[in-house]
């Protein structure tokens, strides 16, 4: 038998395995072990003083237990061995509480001190406290509270947090200038970074102007030093040319001040002239991104099936969302706004080629039957000048059709009016000056490079300028005074194979001449088009995969722009724009 220090032990095996013993709660039982210690003042090695002139506080801990609350404490024990440390300038109340935490792993964080307890999180660099109090502010933020809350994250440079007041001011202006003394007391380099913003969330400019109107008289000593810095910010030549007249040209305050005049003035201007709002361009004349309207996306085909989801694009997030159902399985059809409902035409229903009409109200959201076209068309082009609207060609399923239809509104009656010289379709169809264009298309044999246009004042179709490439399947709209042809295909006739167009075209009226424009991302055709803002956005398509992706072409720079992508990839979609006001329509 062997013996240790005396004490005899038997005999074990070499060849044993071996066990390892794990205490089940010995994280806890730590925490609880230093918690009673700490209760007990035993070993603690560390006094925070406060002591303001009137209270004096003691606050004991353990130095290697507040060191794990954050690196600033870490480093500060580490290079400094003093036992006390001054607290002077924060609420001792909260730091005990925050001392706690260190031992506990939590703390009660409330209305009435989350601001304090991130105050003093923040000078230490607690991590976790700072985020679950940016956390729990979030989810109070309120028009009562949001600008004092702003400041506090500005000053303490919690950057998310600023980010996420601000969008929520922004995202709620409407409301959050609505008898609200704080945004009346705001500075003028608060006010002044609202009313730059792009981002505001407003149906029309009027509002941002009657803001600064409030923001302004509030304090009357604002007028002088504030006024023409502030109103330059007002995108004044977007407001409606009856408001502008009625209540800013009429109000007195800007009768003595030069600046503010010419801004009227130019604001006029782009009203009185329109045909020169182009070369008016100022940061004035950019709509906020809010004021834009939304894009409505509808139908399309992918892969598996007619697709019944309608989406909605908001400029202001650059997102698209799921806004409803349709309840139809048709495609190739045709669509068009007009005023506050959209009309759809035609299209097919498996191999079953339609006449029919449903029509969408964007106030209602409901779907209603519209009188049947006098003829079973698919592929077909829709516009309308003035009132009535003008079906174009298309496919009846046994034939490419050249006829044109023409529906009164007001009395929801179809008509033939002059055919088009030549059938076809896969065409785009836009107006420009009174007139509507047929371009591009499909006939019997081939893709065609040909444009028509139809003047419902002689019923008569004339043809013009050809365009530079043949396109099938193309997307067209008007523009700034210009036709613009995007995408499509040519169907070679040699060997019946497909060119798929990466690019668009431009007519000019004046000269009666195409001119290419710039490419975008790769080619592709059955392209959705709106043009909002003088910018052309394209959706879906098709290049041999169905496409989701957005873009976006600048009229004015040649260029293209990716935007967010759809949620649904399709192709032969019907891309929409309805603008804020119903006023605007």
């Amino acid at each position: 038998m062997s013996s240790n220090l005396g004490i005899a032990t038997p005999p074990i095996d070499s060849n044993s395995h071996v066990e390892y013993f794990t205490k089940s709660n010995h994280p806890s039982y730590l925490i609880s072990k230093f918690l009673s210690y700490l209760r007990q003042g035993f070993l603690c090695d560390i006094i925070f003083i406060y002591d303001n002139g009137k209270i004096k506080r003691q606050i004991i801990a353990h130095r290697l237990i507040i060191s794990i609350l954050s690196d600033y404490f870490h480093s500060l024990f580490e290079n400094h061995k003093q036992t006390e440390i001054i607290i002077n300038d924060i609420d001792p109340d909260i730091f005990e509480k925050i001392i706690l935490y260190a031992y506990e792993g939590h703390i009660e964080i409330h209305s009435t001190n989350v601001t304090k307890i991130l105050h003093i999180s923040h000078l230490f660099h607690i991590t976790e406290i700072i985020e679950a109090c940016c956390n729990f502010i979030k989810k109070q933020i309120q028009p009562s509270n949001c600008f004092d809350l702003y400041r506090f994250a500005l000053k303490h440079n919690l950057q998310d947090l600023t980010e996420t007041i601000w969008n929520y001011i922004l995202d709620h202006f409407s409301i959050v200038i609505q008898n609200n003394h704080e945004f009346l007391e705001l500075s003028f380099d608060e006010m002044k970074q609202l009313l730059a913003s792009d981002n505001i969330n407003v149906q029309s400019e009027e509002i941002v102007y009657e803001a600064f109107i409030s923001w302004l008289d509030y304090d009357l000593n604002r007028h002088n030093d504030y006024l023409a810095k502030l109103f330059n910010l007002i995108r004044l030549p977007l407001i409606k040319r009856k408001y502008l007249i009625d209540y800013i040209d009429t109000n007195k305050i800007f009768e003595n001040n030069s600046l503010c005049q010419m801004l009227i003035i130019e604001a006029m201007r782009y009203h009185l002239v329109p045909e020169k709002c182009l070369t008016m361009k100022t940061i004035r004349t950019k709509p906020r991104k809010s004021t834009l309207g939304v894009l409505y996306c509808f139908g399309g085909i992918n892969n598996t099936k007619n697709l019944q989801t309608i989406e909605r694009y908001d400029f202001r997030t650059d997102c698209w969302q799921i806004d409803d159902q349709w309840n139809s399985r048709r495609s190739q059809f045709a669509c068009i706004r007009l005023n506050t409902k959209l009309y759809i035409c035609g299209g097919r229903a498996g191999l079953k080629t339609l006449n029919s009409i449903e029509i969408y109200d964007f106030q209602t959201k409901i779907w209603t039957i519209g009188s049947p076209m006098l003829t079973n068309r698919y592929d077909l082009g829709i516009e309308h000048i003035g009132g009535p609207l003008y079906a174009i060609g298309g496919h009846n399923g046994q034939i490419i059709l050249n006829t044109v239809e023409r529906f009164d509104p007001d009395i929801s009656e179809w008509t033939y009016v002059a055919s088009m010289n030549n059938p076809r379709y896969t065409l785009g169809v836009a107006v420009l000056e009174n007139r509507i264009y047929a371009v591009g298309g499909k006939d019997d044999s081939t893709s065609l490079r040909e444009m028509e246009f139809f003047d419902p004042h002689t019923n008569r179709w004339s043809q013009c300028a050809s365009m530079i490439k043949c396109r099938a399947s193309v997307a067209v709209v008007c523009c700034n005074e210009f036709l613009y042809a995007i995408g499509g295909y040519e169907l070679l006739t040699i060997n019946k194979n497909i060119i798929r167009h990466d690019d668009g075209e431009r007519y000019d009226l004046k000269c009666n001449q195409w001119t290419l424009i710039t490419s975008f991302s790769r080619p592709k055709q059955a392209l959705g088009i709106a043009v909002v803002n003088n910018k052309l956005y394209i959706i879906g398509g098709f290049n041999g995969k169905f496409l989701n992706e957005m873009e976006k072409y600048d009229t004015e720079t040649n260029k293209w722009k990716k935007c967010s992508p759809l949620r649904t990839k399709r192709a032969g979609a019907c891309l929409i724009h309805l603008p804020n006001s119903i006023d605007q329509l």
